[in-house]
């Protein structure tokens, strides 16, 4: 008779749980995704011509918070009563916060983080690229303090203190979850068009296919939005990124020939890219 399997145990990590409760706390939230195939090759190409590294994430994440400034739903969330019988109601924040799934590995393990950033549609591309960089090489402690200090947490309260960002009215609700997130695994030639959200939007893209398309996909509240309005702001999303976006990095490759070598990032010699 053959042998079975060894099966060896170990207690899941403070991080993984801080992950699992994100995961089931977005499992109450009614998700749709919406999808749009963009033609991005003129952007593409110009990305590519410059030297200054601006990376998909950071284009993306500057297109849909300007995007989010026209469209006051997409920084709208609902707050559900912590008593019952009270009828939820709908918080709007005047700005938007746009939160980062950042992967990093940690003493060989693989370690999700979520990076903040204010108002992406008031920096410019360098400065969300360098912040991107920064979540990508710095310190975790120095990066995610904030969230380092939630792990810590016994399961219960952490759970508890998600749940009650979720639904506040505060303005440190915001910060401490976003108005919108946003998450790509493009960097490997993969999609995770489904992935957990706490925020009402969140925004995916897959890779850039040969002929300039991308399909790009944006999950959303139910609750707060329905599909139109989905379809309009990925419409226009589209619109910034080979409009004024095209613009911005138009302007980078004319002007980096005058600028200071350290003061721009740089492309990698070794012609490796960035996870996001």
């Amino acid at each position: 008779m053959a042998s079975l399997p060894t099966v060896t145990r170990s207690i899941l990590s403070n991080a993984r749980g801080c992950v699992g409760d994100v995961a089931q706390l977005a499992q109450r939230i009614p998700f749709f995704p919406v999808d749009r195939t963009m033609h991005l090759g003129p952007l593409a190409a110009a990305r590519a011509a410059t030297e200054v590294r601006i990376g998909w994430a950071a284009l993306f994440l500057k297109a849909y918070a300007l995007v989010a400034d026209e469209m006051p739903v997409l920084r709208t969330w609902l707050v559900r009563s912590f008593l019952g019988g009270l009828v939820p109601q709908l918080a709007n924040c005047s700005e938007s916060v746009a939160t980062l799934a950042v992967n990093r590995i940690e003493a060989g393990e693989d370690r999700l983080f979520f990076a903040r950033l204010r108002r992406p549609n008031a920096c410019s591309l360098v400065e969300i690229q360098k912040f991107i960089s920064d979540c990508q090489s710095q310190p975790v402690a120095t990066c995610f303090k904030r969230q380092l200090e939630l792990e810590r947490m016994p399961g219960f309260l952490r759970r508890q203190i998600l749940y009650w960002n979720m639904n506040s009215f505060s303005r440190k609700r915001a910060s401490r979850i976003g108005t919108f997130s946003l998450s790509t695994l493009s960097g490997l030639h993969a999609t995770n068009r489904m992935h957990p959200t706490i925020c009402t939007t969140s925004l995916t893209y897959a890779a850039i296919e040969s002929d300039g398309r991308c399909l790009v996909t944006l999950l959303a509240d139910h609750r707060v939005l329905d599909g139109m309005a989905v379809a309009r702001a990925l419409v226009r999303l589209e619109e910034v990124l080979t409009g004024q976006l095209m613009d911005e990095v138009l302007f980078l490759r004319k002007t980096h020939v005058a600028s200071a070598p350290s003061s721009l990032p740089q492309k990698p010699s070794t012609g490796t890219t960035a996870s996001v």
